[in-house]
């Protein structure tokens, strides 16, 4: 196998980290610095990101092990399926978001 493609597929696990990273850091910046009239509002709009950050870091690490081990074995690629549900989710988290603090606004 060419290192190449095996540090590629590192580095895509690292993106996948700091996806991650900066999904908890943004929960964590709606916890504590934002102001909302009612604590529920504050966690309702927090503890999303904050979630779908530790599930990103599990699933990035289990991508990286399952694409290692494909291109070891030589076989194609396996899909990327978590993608499609993290874009949806993170938009519609941002319509979510937007209502709560125009009417809390």
């Amino acid at each position: 196998m060419d290192y190449r493609f095996s540090l590629a597929n590192e580095r895509t696990f690292l993106a996948w980290i700091r996806t991650s990273l900066a999904l908890v850091a943004g929960g964590v910046f709606a916890a504590k610095g934002l102001r909302f009239d009612h604590e529920v509002w504050r966690w309702f709009i927090a503890a999303p990101p904050i979630i779908a950050g530790a599930v990103v870091a599990v699933d990035a690490r289990a991508r990286w092990r399952r694409y290692e081990q494909a291109m070891l074995a030589q076989r194609p690629l396996p899909d990327a399926r978590g993608i499609t549900a993290l874009g949806v989710g993170l938009g519609i988290y941002a319509i979510v978001a937007l209502v709560v603090s125009v009417i809390e606004g």
